[in-house]
């Protein structure tokens, strides 16, 4: 069943709005580069982590152990908060390079005076919440703990493998402390779990318990990671030009059809506008129908016009009233489509 298209935009500092939005399933940041892009962007590098430290006060505060975080930015921008994000409990995942190519300087460059390669790159960073344990051995690192709680039960390691019904892949893979750990899933955490509190030592705290009350299930464990939907032959560069075409926004909006925007004639609306096919990439990679897509600096909301399209539940704020009028436009627009798509799909099934 196709997921009603929903959004809230709100007109305003996001800060006001966070503590009203739901807990996001991935927060997708385009705020301050250091460029003086916008009234408020900071002048150069050096400011950003301050910029950008109630707002990640704030996504800290809000996420879910399997929120993840896109984060664009210029290269050395992203490197100015990059420790912020880390201090604040995100691990770093990937970065993303989107390569502009050669029109996007071609005769902007002054050979005489310029002393560096011409930028043609934006990132975008990947992250996703660490993932710490509470328990009677403190608080440890998600992968650490599966090891710790087999170990605390007084169950040798091997026995690993007969619990999860296999030759050696348990002890190989979930209980391993290098580089060729993998998340067990949750099917796994269940057997591993039952086979340690019914084999093991008699405890107070049952093993593998995130409450102290009881084991974890295997529904909530596999809720504790991230979502991924793999598609092939995307790699971390995404080459394409910036928008030019009927996508990028020019002047202010109006209705040309029912369902249709057509931009007056003019200079861009916004200088740095995402193909919402970038957007739509991240969002679908990352959820599935129905998750919480939050968008602090909306701007024209690329991101939450391509969390509507595909079902999801889009949350933007945007402080400035011209771009807060197009991001409203753009986004009943996808609402609309989006209502009719699910009108058709409805109709074809029946």
């Amino acid at each position: 069943m196709t997921t009603p298209p929903y959004y809230a935009l709100h007109p305003g500092d996001v800060r006001d709005a966070y503590e009203q939005w739901p807990t996001p399933s991935v927060i997708i940041s385009d705020g301050a580069y250091g460029v003086r892009g916008f009234h408020g962007d900071t002048v150069g590098p050096e400011g950003l982590a301050e910029w950008y430290r109630p707002h990640i006060q704030a996504w800290s505060s809000a996420a879910h152990p399997a929120t993840t975080l896109w984060f664009w930015n210029t290269e050395v921008g992203w490197a100015s908060v990059h420790p912020l994000l880390v201090e604040n409990g995100w691990e770093y995942v990937q970065l993303i390079t989107w390569d502009k190519g050669i029109s996007h300087i071609a005769g902007n460059v002054n050979g005489k005076t310029i002393r560096s390669f011409p930028v043609v790159t934006e990132v975008c960073a990947f992250y996703r919440r660490k993932f710490e344990v509470d328990g009677p051995l403190g608080r440890i690192p998600v992968q650490q703990w599966m090891r710790a709680e087999w170990q605390r039960a007084g169950i040798p390691l091997n026995r690993s493998n007969e619990a999860c019904g296999v030759k050696n892949a348990a002890t190989r893979k979930y209980l391993t402390q290098d580089w060729l750990w993998y998340w067990p899933p949750g099917e796994m955490m269940e057997k591993l779990a039952d086979y340690a509190n019914t084999h093991g030592k008699e405890t107070s705290w049952p093993y593998y318990s995130l409450d102290g009350e009881r084991p974890v299930t295997a529904k909530e464990w596999d809720l504790l990671r991230y979502s991924w939907n793999h598609a092939h032959g995307i790699t971390n560069v995404w080459s394409r030009p910036p928008l030019h075409d009927n996508e990028r926004l020019k002047g202010t909006l109006r209705r040309a059809a029912p369902r249709v925007y057509k931009p007056t004639k003019g200079s861009s609306a916004h200088l740095n506008q995402k193909p919402l096919e970038f957007m739509e990439r991240i969002i679908s990679a990352v959820t599935r129908p129905g998750d919480v897509v939050w968008e602090p600096f909306g701007g024209l909301a690329s991101a939450s016009v391509a969390a509507v399209a595909l079902g999801r539940k889009a949350y933007v704020a945007e402080v400035d009233a011209e771009f807060c009028r197009l991001a409203e436009e753009r986004l009943s627009i996808a609402s609309m489509n989006s209502d009719a798509q699910a009108e058709e799909e409805t109709l074809t099934e029946e």
